[in-house]
């Protein structure tokens, strides 16, 4: 796989990676906290033959400069900053796990302006800061590097618990060398600013064409979850991929890109 060249957007503050025609509908795909832009490099070996593919880095991650405070609202306001700045106009948005978090909170800071989205193992809500489920997810990502360890000796561990049955064995190597890369401070920064998120009043306003996908064996975003977040949203379909955990896109590549296809390539044909 071809390895795109690294960019920088003009104003030097976010790195992207990006393949096929400016001219293309701009297709934007969001990756997840252990995640990167180069983590969605097959896709955009697979969709740049038709759209303007392009994988940011998020503030914070790779050569993207870091937010001052970061929440789920300064991370759609970056993201509104970088669509701008590429001349992305009504893009499709692909929003990978946080990813599919700031693509809900960018619909309502910046509506209309979306072409279809795609919610990818994602969730509405993470609930109350102070609730068992929020403090024990946050304390088991965050206690092993109040103790010493580092995201390069944890990478690892963290994948492997994210995916599901039988992973590419090449995106799982993508992945750990993804989370082994990513600044800690960037990981706890990402992992707090889940506290508090809840979009779900807002689903029933998302007027752009909605897929969601989810993963059989994903315990971040589970499929029941997902699937009953779908029947809120008035234009949205939802596929469930049997046997996935949390990292669809790289643990099965081609079913990922093929259900993605269907999907963005209905999209395209109504343009």
């Amino acid at each position: 796989m071809s390895q795109p060249a690294p960019m920088i957007t003009k104003d030097g503050r976010f790195a992207y990676e990006a393949a096929g025609e400016p001219s293309a509908i701009p297709l934007i795909f969001l990756h997840g906290i252990g995640g990167a832009a180069r983590a969605w490099r097959q896709q955009l070996a697979t969709f740049g033959n038709r759209f303007r593919a392009i994988a940011w880095d998020m503030p914070g991650y790779g050569g993207s400069a870091p937010l001052a405070r970061v929440s789920i609202a300064a991370l759609a306001d970056a993201l509104q900053q970088f669509i701008e700045q590429i001349g992305a106009a009504k893009p499709i948005l692909v929003g990978h796990s946080i990813g599919g978090m700031i693509v809900q909170k960018w619909l309502v800071q910046s509506p209309g302006l979306a072409r279809a989205v795609v919610l990818a193992q994602t969730s509405p809500a993470f609930g109350k800061a102070d609730g068992d489920w929020q403090k024990s997810f946050i304390a088991a990502r965050l206690g092993p590097l109040d103790r010493g360890e580092t995201m390069q000796s944890l990478a690892p561990s963290l994948v492997k618990e994210l995916v599901g049955d039988n992973p590419d064995p090449k995106g799982m190597e993508l992945a750990r060398e993804c989370m082994a890369a990513v600044p800690e401070a960037s990981y706890r920064a990402m992992m707090l600013a889940l506290i508090g998120f809840d979009q779900r009043s807002t689903l029933k306003d998302i007027s752009a064409p909605t897929l969601l996908l989810s993963g059989s064996k994903d315990n971040n975003a589970p499929a029941p979850m997902m699937a009953k977040t779908a029947t809120y949203i008035p234009s949205a379909e939802y596929v469930e991929l049997a046997g996935v955990g949390h990292l669809a896109n790289l643990e099965r590549p081609d079913a990922f890109d093929e259900t993605l296809g269907r999907f963005v390539n209905s999209i395209a044909t109504k343009a």
